[in-house]
């Protein structure tokens, strides 16, 4: 029988209270839900598409197939990119969690995953009961050949990106033991530094333009302010995708079809992207000035939609402090020991949030 760590986030709830007693309200900077409007064009393709009295496709249809394809080609260089290869999911932490069993992971298999991580990875291997194992550096491993590794970049939390010689060498250590990589690129879009931006493990500098025993997955929860919509999808080795299809076909595994209609589009058009972008980028430059000069140290950070900031003290006494001026961070330990002196810093809330952040600092 598996366990299961308790839920971290309930550990918050108190702080919170203590955030939302400040006479000008909680500023919620704990957890990464975007708060700006889910594009008109979107909500309009669900709509179209809400008469829906029969069974989706398990697959996806095949025009939402072309259209990941075709982002993958278009954003991230994935000059392979197959639709064939492409299986929609009902958001990307269902996937995680139930991966490694439904890649027939269990007793006597190891799943590996970085030390400070997206604690979901965790839970995945536990589900299996496969043995879990933290580790950045592959030399620590040794003989260990693992079921799966996972990697994560732009990084939950830290926002750091591995480059690409460095997931060459994680390509070429798990191709070596027969091991699957699987790569959570849902910050992929989000890259702050022009001189290290996120690439992806199915591009040609890091596969060689061979996809076997990859496997990325992607979003678009926060790509396209679709969080309630559970959008996501994964693709890579086109063998693995087929295992994977076959057992979600069996297991009733199916993302509904107004939503594959909404993710067609979604994925069919940068414009949009680009506005949120340039959303977020002012309310980064924002926080990241206010934070350092109220103290703190802003460590990696180049990605995705947070800080990894610290004032060098235990990270509960940084929510407690920040708590007390009404502003709620994610404490780095949630992510692993290695956060224990960090906090997670979103910049997922709106401008006028984000302003009364900075004012308060």
């Amino acid at each position: 029988m598996f366990t299961l760590p308790d839920f971290p986030w309930d550990r918050l709830a108190p702080y919170k209270e203590r955030a939302a007693a400040h006479p000008g309200g909680i500023v919620d900077l704990s957890v990464g839900t975007p708060v700006d409007p889910t594009p008109e064009p979107i909500r309009a393709a669900l709509a179209a598409a809400a008469d829906a009295p029969g069974y989706p496709q398990t697959y996806g249809t095949p025009a939402l197939r072309e259209s990941v394809a075709g982002w993958l080609r278009r954003r991230a260089g994935v000059t392979g990119a197959d639709p064939d290869a492409v299986l929609p999911v009902i958001g990307t932490k269902e996937l995680v969690a139930w991966l490694p069993t439904l890649l027939g992971a269990g007793p006597g298999d190891t799943v590996v995953f970085p030390e400070l991580a997206y604690p979901t990875y965790d839970v995945g291997a536990r589900l299996c009961g496969a043995e879990r194992v933290a580790a950045d550096g592959l030399l620590t491993l040794g003989p260990l050949a693992p079921k799966i590794v996972w990697v994560n970049s732009p990084s939950n939390p830290t926002g750091k990106v591995l480059p690409a010689e460095h997931l060459r060498k994680v390509v070429a250590w798990a191709r070596g033991r027969g091991a699957i990589v699987v790569s959570d690129e849902c910050y992929l879009e989000f890259g702050w530094d022009d001189a290290n931006p996120p690439v992806s493990i199915l591009h040609p500098d890091v596969c060689d333009g061979s996809h076997e025993g990859l496997l990325a997955v992607n979003s678009l929860s926060k790509r396209s302010n679709l969080a309630g919509y559970r959008a996501g999808f994964v693709t890579g080795d086109l063998a693995l995708v087929k295992r994977l299809l076959e057992v979600r076909k069996h297991a009733g595994m199916i993302v509904p079809a107004p939503v594959q209609a909404a993710m067609t589009v979604a994925f069919g058009d940068d414009e949009h992207v680009a506005e949120q972008r340039a959303r977020y980028a002012r309310r980064r430059a924002v926080l990241r000035a206010a934070f350092e000069g109220h103290g703190f140290r802003i460590d990696h950070s180049e990605a995705s939609l947070y800080l990894w900031a610290t004032r060098d003290e235990p990270c509960w006494d940084t929510v407690a402090h920040l708590a007390d001026l009404g502003i709620s961070v994610g404490p780095g330990d949630f992510y692993g020991t290695g956060g224990a002196r960090h906090v997670r810093v979103a910049f997922t809330a709106t401008d006028e949030r984000v302003a009364a952040a900075a004012e308060r600092l």
